[in-house]
């Protein structure tokens, strides 16, 4: 695998990088038990752990709510699919969709998706050393750059609520699909009237998207 030569890694169970591809429409189709979801689960976990790490000691004199605040700029789905873009992850992965049918976010999640499961199936193969290293060369240099990819939309919103004496609420809207896989529709409200709906894998997601329609929306 082209991946692991680039970044040095000689895998000791070469299963798991294949797994690390496999989108459930195609584990479905051609009968196989397996897909990236349990490794992205804990891909999760192990980048959020290491970038906290990162962020801890390179900012010394911010606190918590910085610190957290930094660390959602970037694990957000945005930038994870921007670090599959720059390492070709997506060209990779195992799907069996009809792409005419699949959304531009859809694919945009799929391939966040898949940055986490990579990091997964490095740290279960190779252990934290290399998860950090492995981070070292696509995350930790866009931290030291600076670089952009999530904007607190609720929090402009909320800035704006106070600022005329208006109440911003959010209410859901509808919940789809099965547990594990779920995508929800928040609503926001201004005043008592929908302003906005966004649609995210969260409720936090969707309600970030439905704040920026309604930041739109105002002219903001």
């Amino acid at each position: 695998m082209k991946i692991l030569d680039k970044f040095g890694i000689v895998p000791n169970n070469p299963e798991l990088y294949e797994m690390a591809f496999i989108h459930k429409s195609y584990g479905a189709k051609h009968h196989v038990d397996c897909d990236y979801e349990r490794l992205e689960f804990l891909g999760d976990t192990v980048l959020s752990m290491l970038v906290s790490e990162y962020l801890y000691k390179k900012y010394e004199n911010k606190g918590e709510g910085s610190l957290t605040k930094l660390r959602s700029n970037y694990v957000c789905e945005t930038a994870l699919a921007n670090y599959s873009h720059e390492l070709g992850l997506t060209p990779m992965i195992k799907l069996e969709l009809d792409e005419s049918k699949v959304s531009i976010n859809e694919m945009l999640s799929i391939s966040a998706d898949i940055f986490e499961s990579l990091l997964g199936a490095i740290f279960l193969d190779q252990g934290f050393e290399t998860a950090r290293d492995f981070l070292s060369n696509i995350v930790f240099p866009a931290i030291d750059e600076k670089i952009t990819f999530f904007t607190d939309f609720k929090s402009k919103i909320k800035e704006y609520g106070d600022a005329n004496e208006l109440l911003v609420e959010y209410t859901l809207i509808e919940e789809q699909g099965a547990p594990h896989d779920k995508t929800f529709i928040m609503g926001i409200l201004i005043d008592g009237k929908e302003i906005g709906r966004g649609i995210g894998r969260s409720k936090k997601e969707a309600e970030q998207i439905a704040a920026q329609k309604a930041i739109e929306k105002l002219g903001i």
